[in-house]
């Protein structure tokens, strides 16, 4: 039992440091587009908006990614969890869990959406009060 034990927290290990990375990123995601945002607003340049966009897909998708591994440990540790103690190999691969648009998913997920769309409908919004209003409301 000790080495299925082992096993175990190893995976969760990984799925612990997953979740930590996707809090973070998150949370440099808030704090550009607030700068890149303070930025255009304050300068009066509606083009800097869309700088705003760019990391924010890209950290949107980099997040979908890590969410995407998690669940593949997850599934791993569902196996390890229902292997029996002799067969424990510590194996940390997660390609026989792959399947077809688990990374797609995981992008439009309910964890994700919610959090990443508002952010670009807050771009979009900007962008266009800076460009019809001229930003001189």
């Amino acid at each position: 039992m000790e080495k299925k034990l082992k096993h175990l927290e190893l995976i969760q290990n990984v799925i612990n440091r997953l979740a930590n990375s996707s809090f973070f990123l998150k949370g440099w995601t808030v704090i550009f587009v607030a700068a890149v945002l303070g930025f255009a607003t304050k300068d009066s340049k509606p083009h800097y908006v869309w700088l705003a966009a760019i990391p924010t897909v890209s950290f949107w998708l980099l997040d979908g990614f890590y969410l995407n591994q998690e669940r593949l440990f997850r599934r791993l540790y569902d196996a390890v969890r229902e292997t029996d103690e002799d067969e424990i190999d510590f194996s940390m691969n997660t390609v026989p869990f792959k399947k077809s648009g688990d990374w797609f998913k995981a992008i439009f997920s309910k964890t994700l959406l919610p959090f990443y769309i508002p952010i670009i409908l807050v771009i979009v919004l900007v962008l266009i009060w800076k460009l019809v209003g001229n930003g001189t409301g």
